[in-house]
């Protein structure tokens, strides 16, 4: 298998899950209609999944095949505060959830981080979808692939940058400087060399 190949938990929306393995990049075949995906399933075999079956694609660290109801552990699906990594932060609500923010459900709900680099928009404009990083990077999950199909609302909740650095303040040789201004009533031969 190519070191290319990382573990990844498809979750479908009819709510299982299949392990398997995929590349980081140009995971969509996009010739084909509808958009698939191919995976290698952990038996070797290439599994064909139609994008807009797919609700995410989380690459993780383990299987954690024991757990069948959450195996990508994904405890934490929106950021308690600020970010502190640079991207933009996205908010996102998965199709077939309620139109009601009301009777929304967290299930529904997901924040992450996309870059602010052209690579968000290399999946966008082939109509694909998106990768992001998740609220709580310590757990399982690194990153999450979410295919546009799957998304029904998303919002741009703030672009975060790292802080500028202050820019020193240019000199200027016209105005003097106090110890020019110490010695300036002094009479020539008083005055230091």
């Amino acid at each position: 298998m190519s070191s290319a190949h990382k573990k990844v938990i498809v979750r479908r929306f009819v709510g299982d899950t299949v392990p398997g393995y995929l590349t980081l990049s140009h995971i969509v075949r996009a010739q084909s209609n509808p958009r698939v995906i191919d995976l290698l399933d952990l038996s070797g075999r290439i599994l064909t999944l139609p994008l807009s079956e797919i609700k995410y694609i989380c690459y993780v660290r383990d299987f954690n095949l024991n757990d069948p109801l959450n195996p990508e552990r994904l405890t934490r699906r929106t950021f308690l505060a600020r970010p502190r990594t640079e991207g933009l932060w996205l908010r996102l609500t998965f199709r077939g959830s309620s139109p009601n923010p009301a009777t929304t459900t967290e299930a529904d709900i997901f924040e992450g981080l996309a870059p602010i680099d052209l690579s968000l928009a290399d999946d966008l404009i082939d109509d694909s979808g998106i990768f992001l990083i998740p609220p709580d990077i310590r757990s399982n999950t690194q990153r999450i692939y979410v295919p546009r199909t799957a998304i029904a609302d998303l919002q741009l909740i703030a672009v975060i940058t790292t802080p500028s650095r202050k820019k020193p303040l240019p000199r200027s040789t016209a105005t003097p400087t106090l110890q020019e201004d110490l010695f300036h009533n002094l009479p020539p031969s008083a005055r230091p060399n």
